[in-house]
């Protein structure tokens, strides 16, 4: 019930935000917010558990788009983003293992990346965290997801209107 709550919550902020790429009717966002929660599963790819190029695989599919479970493939697609740059529905890289890229996650915004992570699950964290992932950042390539595309559009459509 508390995570609900916190959902509803979470949600409610988020769509606050006149023209924000967060509102309610943003499809990535909607996507990745019914999964907070979702337990970490080795080679997990569904909502009874997922690892993290499950999530990653699992979210584009349900965008329409298809990419591979796994996150070394996944760092192989899409254009190559700066960290500066990065805009929600970026896949971001690290390197938990110390010999290559071994995790990945979804940018969503606010230097902040949905994952799931060992022993947490599907979560939110951010990049700047100086204790871990900050120091296992390698970096993050933009996929075209058509849909996000179209909502952040319709978006600035409603927002100059």
């Amino acid at each position: 019930m508390r995570k609900f709550v916190c959902s509803l919550i979470l949600a409610g902020v988020l769509a606050s935000g006149a023209g924000s790429v967060f509102a309610a009717e943003n499809p990535l966002m909607g996507t990745i917010e019914n999964l907070y929660g979702v337990p970490y599963k080795t080679a997990g790819t569904t909502t009874k558990g997922f690892d993290c190029s499950g999530f990653t695989q699992y979210v584009f599919q349900a965008l329409d788009v298809e990419i591979p479970h796994s996150s070394a493939s996944q760092y192989e697609l899409g254009t190559a983003v700066s960290k500066d740059e990065l805009q929600p529905g970026d896949l971001v890289f690290f390197n938990t293992n110390g010999h290559s890229i071994s995790h990945v996650g979804i940018y969503i915004g606010d230097n902040m990346f949905a994952h799931s992570e060992t022993g947490k699950g599907v979560t939110k964290t951010s990049l700047n965290d100086p204790y871990y992932w900050s120091k296992r950042y390698v970096g993050a390539k933009r996929v075209a997801i058509p849909a996000l595309e179209k909502a952040q559009e319709d978006s600035k459509e409603k927002t100059e209107n």
